[in-house]
């Protein structure tokens, strides 16, 4: 094995192993599959309600998934070489850099490495919601010929922060989500056949790709009622807390 992709495969693989404990610590993280996933390469696509899902995506398979992310991540110090690293693609807010990126994405495929792309290009809306979709998705289902996953997210929208930072060189803010109920439902596997340059075949694959993201991320909230919203840390503060309330009570 050359000796860049062994150490390329540690790093994701502990990366990965970091996010899973954040989930498990931070979360109250829960996955459920409609049906097994297809062998091979495959599209995820999800909906982005915050700027915690390109981590987070990572732990919907144990294969190696490489996500569609904003370019400007690429430009923080250290964190962008890190995504190069783990082979992460970076979109450029331009039209022509777009392209670009759906082409890169599709040489991922074409090699056998899954990818994950957000199909609102953006973080959903803060009142709730959806964007339209972005073309990239049907385009690439329609140039790279495999399966796609939708993916449904669903998560408190009032829990996310607001951050603001200018570590990419320039002032930009996003809605990160450290604590709470985080629910993914993935979709059964759908193929899609057409031309990529028709834009009637990347219309009609898109819409079909964001209805079915719709419904699973409805069926992700209908199931987060269910589960109780405090994560694993907030959970054990509060058994800490309780034990001292009894110590001082006993102590009188």
């Amino acid at each position: 094995m050359n000796p860049h992709c062994a150490s390329t495969t540690t790093l994701y693989s502990f990366s990965r192993a970091v996010i899973r404990l954040f989930a498990a610590v931070m979360l109250r993280f829960d996955v459920k599959y409609q049906s097994p996933l297809p062998p091979g390469p495959k599209l995820f696509v999800a909906n982005h309600p915050s700027a915690t899902d390109p981590f987070l995506i990572h732990l919907v398979t144990r294969e190696e998934v490489n996500v569609m992310i904003t370019e400007k991540a690429f430009n923080v110090r250290f964190f962008g070489w890190f995504l190069r690293e783990v082979r992460e693609i970076p979109v450029p807010v331009s039209l022509t850099g777009g392209v670009a990126a759906v082409e890169q994405a599709r040489r991922h495929l074409e090699r056998g490495s899954s990818v994950a792309i957000f199909i609102e290009g953006h973080i959903s809306p803060e009142e709730g919601g959806f964007l339209p979709p972005r073309a990239g998705a049907a385009r690439l289902a329609l140039s790279a010929g495999i399966p796609v996953v939708p993916v449904g997210i669903y998560l408190r929208r009032n829990w996310r922060l607001n951050i603001r930072s200018g570590i990419s060189g320039e002032q930009a803010e996003a809605f990160w989500y450290l604590h709470g109920p985080y629910i993914i439902t993935v979709g059964k596997p759908v193929w899609f056949a057409g031309d990529p340059e028709s834009q009637r075949s990347v219309r009609h694959a898109s819409a079909q790709i964001m209805e079915a993201i719709k419904c699973l991320a409805y069926e992700s909230e209908e199931r987060g009622r269910f589960l109780m919203s405090s994560s694993l840390l907030v959970r054990f503060v509060r058994f800490l807390a309780l034990l001292r309330r009894k110590r001082i009570t006993a102590s009188f």
